[in-house]
C-alpha cells in the first residue's frame, strides 16, 4: 500500500509584537519568525494544535 503523508504549508503574515508569549513561541516553534516565511511542515496532531494557536498570525493549507 502506498500512503502519502500530508504536509501543511505555513506562511506567516503577522507580527507577534504585542501578542502573549506562547504565540511568539509557537511561531518560533513552527520555524516562523519573519513576515512572509513560508514553512512545509509534516502534518501531524501536535503541529496542526500549534498552527490553530496562531491561526491569526499564519495562513495555511493542507496538501
Amino acid at each position: 500500500m502506498n500512503k502519502t503523508k500530508k504536509t501543511l504549508v505555513v506562511t506567516q503574515i503577522a507580527s507577534p509584537i504585542g501578542r502573549k508569549g506562547y504565540q511568539k513561541k509557537c511561531l518560533i516553534g513552527l520555524g516562523l519568525n519573519k513576515l512572509n516565511r513560508t514553512k512545509v511542515l509534516d502534518y501531524n496532531e501536535s503541529i496542526f494544535g500549534m498552527v490553530k494557536k496562531v491561526a491569526h498570525l499564519v495562513k495555511y493549507e493542507i496538501k
